[in-house]
């Protein structure tokens, strides 16, 4: 039981170490990086929770659990960083992505040129759903709660509240 929970932090903490190291690809400002790799180390450590054994979650749900908590940890790290959201998510669930499902699918589709099996077709598909739904899991979890929780600039709002009085120009 303990060794499970040392295994996830372990791989939490190289899932943080991989969210750094697409933040520097990204140019991300340096302010930002420390907080890229406590939200990716996060997204790992949710992810790999969530897909223990006796919580029984899938690989959609785990996805989903740590891009949503990215796209929740990102709106108030980022007024600490004074970066934008996106600059903290997105490095964030890129180590979340399902390299593994995609290559296999890939790897099916050539396989079926010349095999031409049913069972290669199925197994292809099904490793190209997943792949569909975990990379909608990641794009969805990250993308609602900044559109839910949303604040209008200052000077966005000054715009469209009319002026009550006389405004010098």
């Amino acid at each position: 039981m303990m060794t499970d929970w040392m295994d996830i932090i372990f791989k939490a903490f190289w899932c943080g170490c991989a969210a750094v190291g697409f933040a520097i690809l990204f140019n991300s400002p340096a302010r930002a990086l420390f907080a890229i790799f406590l939200c990716g180390s996060l997204a790992g450590f949710l992810k790999f929770a969530v897909l223990l054994p006796h919580v029984g979650g899938g690989i959609i749900m785990a996805s989903a659990a740590g891009a949503a908590a990215v796209g929740f940890a990102s709106i108030p790290v980022s007024h600490w960083r004074h970066v934008p959201p996106i600059v903290i998510s997105i490095p964030s669930v890129i180590p979340l992505i399902p390299g593994s499902f995609a290559y296999q699918t890939i790897l099916g589709l050539i396989s079926f040129v010349s095999h031409n099996e049913m069972e290669v077709l199925t197994k292809t598909a099904h490793d190209g759903v997943m792949t569909f739904f975990i990379i909608l899991a990641l794009s969805l979890g990250v993308t609602l709660p900044m559109l839910l929780f949303r604040i209008e600039s200052v000077k966005k709002v000054n715009y469209f509240v009319p002026f009550l009085g006389n405004r010098k120009k």
